[in-house]
């Protein structure tokens, strides 16, 4: 039980410590000043914005960004789309696979261009060497540096700075921070034992004289932007449980730290930019104590077990259905937290067979968004609910709400609330229709409160873009494709709308000096009224799914039924 504890405070120690060295960095990219890959990047840099017309001090306004952003992503998406639906006449094909059914190859295509990653498919008997590196994989990589280039022009938004040029922030997102990181993460996890093979199936003879078909592939590289990106997407079925994607609890401890590095640095990145590290470091512990308490009541549970067994077997034992033995109780819990605070959606172990204390953490992360959210959008969800709590703070003591010494008025309000609004939308109005056809639409394997579990899982992670899913559904319906597909797009494009629209007319506002009444939002008092809010907003709109699913769950099964 020790080991298990330490190794979780040990895991967030290392990121304590990668926090401000890469937030620093991130900043420094970002604001245009000099980094340690500048002999390297400038040139490649300055091909691609002559080859692509760009002209690296033309800012854009926010319905610019916009529309450079949706229509790189449209692009990127039609060609992902081509190739899938034709990888049986492209190269790196060595098992033959054919075409893919239409609703899947949409629902595919769209779940990793949107950061999503949400497969109804078996990865190694669907797709070829080609789709899932060429395709899948490029997707990946930009996928997250578009949720990572939004997060940044929000701040820059939010601090009175123009929000620069989308493709030059695409760019650099990619050539200095996820491409050098990705190659020397996939080194690492190389080592580790994580094959990188562009060889097909092995065939190998068992004791027993039958044939075993060992899926094999270029994984090490998948599997590091899958983490560095939030993206999440297994290059087999069973994910990073599979030892190919996990071999051991070094490779383990390299793809936890690699989810989590990104989000949590960038509430640092943005204290450089405020040049207020103070609050940064403020909303930082926020978001942090936060996460802990949700590691340690996952962890509670997982380590107490199932009393339903344990009572019929009379022993005490650990929840370990559905976890490999290589990670036990301790990491499989970290990481399903860790999985779902970042939306990453990677998985371990089986997240439908945490306990109700899991579930209910697991399903909390993907309501709120922020506990550290998604690549980039996350960060900027924090600042939403910031800004709220300036507002309502403001509207308490009487005083014109402000924040930066900009002032929030109607227009900030409306985009900050369709930015709140849009999630339960997705997921709530899905699930009830879901719910009404349990058999025919739902295809619901556990009946009960479970079940209701699974359906409410599986649309909250599609439109929190995240991707992982309580198993047992029958998901690679035509109901399931389009309507989850649906919650995607409008999870993923809206807010990034309303995001990019708010920080333009913050960046657009005159700010005024500070004075006597200007309330302070660097303070612990104000940060403590913002977790308030954060937490009462989001139990406010969820907490009837809450209470039906994971909670009632646990009531059950302390009650012995």
């Amino acid at each position: 039980m020790g080991q298990g504890f330490l190794q979780i405070i040990l895991t967030l120690l290392i990121i304590l410590f990668i926090t401000p060295k890469l937030g620093k960095y991130i900043a420094s990219v970002f604001l245009g000043e000099r980094t340690i890959l500048d002999p390297v990047m400038k040139p490649l840099e300055a091909i691609i914005y002559i080859l692509g017309g760009v002209g690296k001090k033309n800012d854009m306004t926010g319905w610019q960004y916009i529309r450079a952003l949706l229509c790189t992503n449209l692009v990127m998406g039609g060609i992902v789309y081509v190739i899938l639906y034709n990888q049986k006449l492209l190269p790196w094909n060595p098992n033959e696979l054919g075409r893919i059914r239409w609703d899947l190859l949409l629902h595919t295509t769209i779940s990793f261009l949107t950061n999503t990653d949400q497969q109804h498919y078996t990865p190694e008997n669907t797709l070829s060497y080609f789709s899932q590196t060429s395709a899948l994989g490029f997707l990946m990589f930009t996928s997250a540096a578009s949720g990572l280039v939004v997060g940044i022009a929000f701040i820059r938004g939010l601090t009175g700075r123009k929000l620069g040029n989308f493709y030059v922030d695409f760019t650099q997102a990619i050539t200095r921070i996820l491409l050098p990181l990705s190659i020397i993460g996939a080194i690492a996890l190389m080592i580790t034992g994580v094959p990188q093979t562009l060889a097909g199936t092995l065939e190998v003879e068992t004791l027993e004289g039958r044939i075993q078909y060992i899926a094999r592939g270029p994984v090490a590289s998948w599997e590091i932007i899958k983490m560095l990106g939030e993206n999440g997407g297994g290059f087999f079925a069973a994910n990073s449980a599979h030892p190919f994607e996990n071999p051991n609890g070094a490779s383990n401890l390299i793809e936890i730290i690699a989810m989590l590095a990104i989000p949590t640095s960038l509430i640092y990145t943005y204290g450089v930019f405020a040049n207020n590290l103070k609050q940064s470091w403020l909303l930082y512990g926020m978001v942090f104590i936060i996460f802990v308490v949700l590691i340690g009541f996952t962890a509670t549970g997982e380590l107490q077990g199932n009393p339903l067994i344990n009572n019929a077997l009379r022993l005490e034992s650990p929840n370990l259905e559905g976890k490999e033995v290589r990670f036990d109780w301790a990491q499989s819990a970290l990481w399903a937290i860790t999985t779902t605070a970042t939306m990453a959606g990677a998985v371990n172990a089986m997240q439908d067979s945490l306990m109700p204390n899991g579930t209910f953490s697991s399903l909390f992360n993907l309501f709120l968004q922020i506990i550290w959210g998604g690549q980039g959008i996350g960060t900027a969800y924090l600042f939403i609910y910031l800004i709220l709590t300036v507002f309502l703070t403001g509207l308490m003591v009487g005083r014109t709400p402000e924040i930066f010494g900009r002032k929030i008025e109607k227009r900030e309000i409306v985009l900050a609330s369709v930015v709140l609004l849009i999630h339960p939308i997705m997921v709530l109005i899905p699930s009830a229709v879901a719910l009404a056809y349990p058999i025919s639409l739902s295809g619901i394997s556990n009946p009960g409160f479970h079940g209701i579990s699974q359906v409410v899982y599986e649309y909250a992670s599609a439109a929190a873009n995240n991707g992982s899913g309580l198993e047992g559904l029958n998901d690679g319906t035509l109901w399931w494709n389009l309507s989850t597909t649906i919650s995607i797009l409008g999870g993923r494009y809206i807010p990034i709308i309303a995001l990019l629209l708010l920080a333009d007319s913050m960046s657009e506002k005159q700010a005024s000096p500070e004075s006597r009444g200007t309330l302070r939002t660097d303070s612990l008092l104000f940060t403590s009224i913002t977790a308030g809010v954060t937490l009462v907003l989001g139990i406010l709109t969820f907490f009837p799914v809450l209470a039906l699913g994971p909670i009632a769950e646990g009531f059950k099964l302390a009650a012995g039924s």
